[in-house]
C-alpha cells in the first residue's frame, strides 16, 4: 500500500459559507436551467427511444433528473395557465367561489414549477485557498508537474478530421511533454535518471529497498476509454472500428504512445511485460494501430479480448467497500492489475455531470470489469455522485486498495483535448488562461494521487462557470477531503478496502489543497506557507522553468 506517513496532523479543510448572488444572476441561472432541461429531455429521448436499454447508462441516469425536472416544470406552467383561464371563465359567469379555487390552483402550480426550477441551480461556494489537509506523498512531497504546450494540438474542430489523427496531434511535441513531465517530477536532467529515481523511491516506500526497476517486473497502465465502452455501441464488435463518438475525449493514442516509448526505450521495460487498456472498453482500431504498429508485443487490454486484444478477467483478489453494503456480489481486481508489480494511472482531464470531475480516482471505475451500476453489485454512483460533503466515497477505497492505488508508481492526466462527460461528444476549447480560447494542450504528472486530482479540479473549476459548470457541484471535491484524511475522514468512515473486517484502516492518501487564485495558481509549497501542494508548471515543451515556478501569462 502507499506509505503510511501519519506523522503530520490533518484538519478538515474550511469551507466558506458566505455568498451573494444578484437577483439578475439568479434569474438567468433559473432560465439557463430551463433551457438545459429542454436540451436534456431532447437528448434523453433521442438516445433512449431507439434503444430503451440505454436508459440504464450512467450518462442517461445523469440527464434524467434534469429532463424530468423540466417536464414537471412545463406541466406546472401549463396547469397554471389552464387554471387561470378557467378562473376568468367562472368569474365572467359570476361563479366566484369556483373562480377563486381555480386561482389558488393556478398559483400553486406556478409556485411548484418555479420552486423546482430554483432548486436545481445550487452551486458550490468558491474553494478556500491554501488550506492543505492530509500528508503529501512523492519523491518531492505533493509535487504536481503541469506541462502546457499549444504546439501539441492543431485541430479546427468536429468536421475537420479527428483530433487523434497525426495531422492534428503532434506526436513529437507530445513526446517532449512526457519527457518534461517525468524529468521535472523527479528533478533530473535526463529521462533515464528520472525513471530510475521514481522507481527507487516507490520501492523504498513499499518495503522493497533502494532498488531500481528489475527486468521481468510487470507494469499495467490504466487508461480511460469511456467513449468506447464495450456495451455502448461506439465500437463495431466484429471488426473493432470506431463508428460512433469518434471525437470523444478518450485517453489520446499520442499520449499512450509517448508513455510506451518512455517505458520501453528509456526505462528498459520489455514490451511483453507491459499491459495497457481499459477493462470496460473495446480497444478500437483507430487507437490500437497507432500503438501496435510500433510496439506489437505489448498486451492491449480490453473487455471483449478479440482480434489480438487481451480480455479482462477477474483475479481472486477482492475489493471491499468500506460502507459495508449487504446483498451485493463481491468485486475483484483484474488479473492484469493483480499480477503487475507497478501501475500507471493515465486518466483524462474531464468534468462530469454526475461526479463533478472524472480524473485519476474515477479512472478506476474501469478497473473492476463490471459496469459501475451493474445490477447485483454495489452501485458506485451511490457515493460517487456527490450530494453534499462529509460522506463515504467509494473512490477512496479504489485509491487506497493495495492492488490499485497502492501499487501505482505514477499518476498522469491527459489534458490535450478535455471536455464534459457525457454532454460533449467532442472536446471543448477553453477561454481561461493560459489556454485563451485554444485547446488545453496539457499533461499533469505526480506521485501523489490526491494532489494531482486537486490541481486538475482547480483547472476544471476555472475553465467553466455557470449552471453547466459541473466541478462547481456541492461536494464535487469531497472525495479528496476523504482521501487526504482517510485515517480520520470527515465522514467517520473506516476505510479498509483490502479486508472484510476492521483490520487496518487506510492512512492519508495524499494532500488536498486549492490554489490561491486562477491567475497566479500558487499552492502552499510555492508560497512557502505550508506542506501542501507544489505546482511545477512548464510552459512549452522546450522551455525551462525553475522548480516550483509558475509561468505567468
Amino acid at each position: 500500500m502507499s506509505e503510511s506517513g501519519r506523522t503530520e496532523p490533518t484538519t478538515r479543510c474550511p469551507r466558506s459559507h458566505a455568498t451573494s448572488r444578484s437577483k439578475l444572476a439568479y434569474f438567468w441561472l433559473k432560465w439557463s436551467l430551463v433551457l438545459g432541461g429542454l436540451a436534456s429531455l431532447v437528448w434523453f429521448l433521442v438516445r433512449v427511444i431507439p434503444k430503451p436499454s440505454r436508459a440504464a447508462y450512467p450518462c442517461q441516469r445523469a440527464a434524467a433528473p434534469l429532463a424530468s425536472g423540466f417536464v414537471v416544470w412545463l406541466l406546472g406552467v401549463i396547469a397554471s395557465a389552464a387554471a387561470a383561464r378557467k378562473a376568468r371563465q367562472y368569474a365572467y359567469r359570476s361563479r366566484y367561489a369556483i373562480a377563486g379555487l381555480c386561482i389558488l390552483v393556478s398559483g400553486a402550480a406556478l409556485w411548484l414549477a418555479l420552486s423546482i426550477t430554483g432548486k436545481g441551480v445550487a452551486l458550490a461556494e468558491d474553494p478556500v485557498a491554501n488550506a492543505p489537509v492530509g500528508v503529501a506523498k512523492g519523491l518531492y512531497p505533493g509535487r504536481v508537474v503541469w506541462v502546457h504546450d499549444p504546439d501539441a494540438t492543431d485541430w479546427e474542430g468536429p468536421g475537420q478530421g479527428h483530433w487523434w489523427e497525426p495531422s492534428h496531434t503532434n506526436q513529437a511535441v507530445v513526446d517532449q511533454m512526457m519527457s518534461q513531465a517525468i524529468r521535472r517530477l523527479a528533478g533530473e536532467q535526463s529521462d533515464a535518471a528520472a525513471w530510475n529515481k521514481l522507481f527507487r523511491y516507490f520501492n523504498q516506500t513499499h518495503g522493497k529497498g533502494d532498488v531500481a526497476y528489475k527486468p521481468g517486473e510487470k507494469i499495467a497502465v490504466k487508461v480511460n476509454f469511456v467513449g468506447m465502452i464495450w456495451r455502448g455501441g461506439q465500437v463495431n464488435p466484429d471488426n473493432y472500428d470506431l463508428e460512433k463518438q469518434r471525437d470523444y475525449m478518450n485517453t489520446s493514442p499520442q499520449m499512450m504512445l509517448a508513455l510506451l516509448r518512455q517505458l520501453v526505450k528509456t526505462a528498459g521495460v520489455k514490451e511483453s511485460d507491459i499491459t495497457i487498456g481499459d477493462t470496460l472498453a473495446s480497444f478500437a482500431n483507430e487507437y490500437y494501430r497507432v500503438l501496435h504498429d510500433e510496439f506489437p508485443n505489448v498486451q492491449y487490454l480490453d473487455h471483449p479480448g478479440k482480434l489480438g486484444r487481451l480480455a479482462a478477467k477477474p483475479s481472486t483478489v477482492p475489493v471491499y467497500w468500506s460502507c459495508r453494503p449487504e446483498g451485493v456480489q463481491q468485486d475483484y481486481v483484474p488479473v492484469s492489475f493483480a499480477q503487475a508489480d507497478y501501475l500507471i494511472n493515465l486518466a483524462n482531464l474531464k468534468s462530469h455531470t454526475g461526479a463533478g470531475v472524472t480524473l485519476c480516482a474515477k479512472n478506476h471505475y474501469g478497473s473492476l470489469i463490471r459496469w459501475p451500476a451493474e445490477k447485483g453489485y454495489y452501485d458506485l454512483h451511490t457515493s460517487g455522485f456527490p450530494k453534499g460533503t462529509g460522506e463515504y466515497r467509494c473512490l477512496v477505497d479504489l485509491m487506497g486498495h493495495a492492488q490499485l492505488g497502492g501499487k501505482t508508481l505514477l499518476y498522469l492526466i491527459d489534458g490535450l483535448y478535455p471536455g464534459r462527460h457525457p454532454i460533449d461528444d467532442a472536446p471543448t476549447k477553453w477561454k481561461s488562461a493560459p489556454f485563451n480560447g485554444d485547446w488545453a494542450s496539457s499533461l499533469l504528472a505526480s506521485q501523489d494521487p490526491v494532489a494531482i486530482d486537486s490541481v486538475a479540479f482547480d483547472i476544471l473549476w476555472a475553465a467553466w462557470d455557470g449552471p453547466d459548470a459541473f466541478p462547481h457541484k456541492p461536494g464535487a471535491d469531497d472525495y479528496l477531503h476523504e482521501a487526504a484524511q482517510a485515517d480520520k475522514p470527515p465522514s467517520g468512515t473506516f476505510y479498509d478496502p483490502d479486508h472484510a473486517d476492521n483490520v487496518a484502516r487506510l492512512a492519508s492518501l495524499g494532500v488536498h489543497e486549492h490554489w490561491n487564485n486562477p491567475k497566479d495558481k500558487q499552492y502552499s509549497r510555492n508560497l512557502g506557507t505550508g506542506k501542501g501542494i507544489e505546482l511545477v508548471a512548464v510552459e512549452g515543451g522546450v522551455k525551462q522553468a525553475a522548480a516550483g515556478e509558475i509561468k505567468r501569462q
